[in-house]
């Protein structure tokens, strides 16, 4: 069942929560951004992620909070020019073959810890440059009909819980 709801993501009342993100991404715009703000050591396990493993566009990373919220950060985005680390560039663009990988490494991360509800933003259709009506098809694809309750995050309204 997908859900398209209206809302603060942070407050969301599902499972896990799901975003796009390029590989050394910066975390500074967006939802990035909040994520960074509310859960600082996801950020650092992160860039350790990136720094040890070199992922790929196409992947997803999952982390566990200590109080117990599932994050996925999936890597829609190409790698930033340059490959700053450091410095100040930002991920590429995203891709269409990037976000339908990151979907179904999503899906089988959901599956393997037996998640039932998932929230994600408009994949990819913000700072990724990616058009919504292209990505939607794959969202659907890869977590309708599941048996997965998924709230796509239309629009953000700061503070306010969405009816997920």
């Amino acid at each position: 069942m997908i859900k398209n709801v209206s809302g603060d993501i942070l407050l969301s009342g599902a499972r896990a929560l799901a975003h796009g993100i390029g590989p050394n991404d910066h975390f500074d715009g967006g939802l990035a951004l909040a994520l960074r703000e509310q859960y600082p050591a996801m950020v650092r396990d992160f860039r350790h992620f990136c720094q040890t493993q070199h992922p790929k566009p196409g992947s997803c990373w999952g982390w566990l909070s200590p109080a117990g919220v599932r994050i996925y950060s999936l890597i829609t985005q190409e790698a930033a020019e340059g490959g700053g680390n450091r410095g100040h560039a930002h991920p590429g663009k995203a891709t269409l073959p990037n976000v339908n990988h990151a979907l179904r490494a999503l899906h089988a991360e959901l599956a393997k810890e037996k998640v039932a509800s998932v929230a994600l933003p408009r994949l990819a259709a913000g700072v990724g440059g990616l058009d919504w009506a292209a990505v939607e098809p794959l969202v659907r694809e890869h977590l309708g009909g599941k048996g997965l309750q998924v709230f796509v995050y239309e629009s953000y309204v700061k503070g306010q819980q969405a009816q997920d």
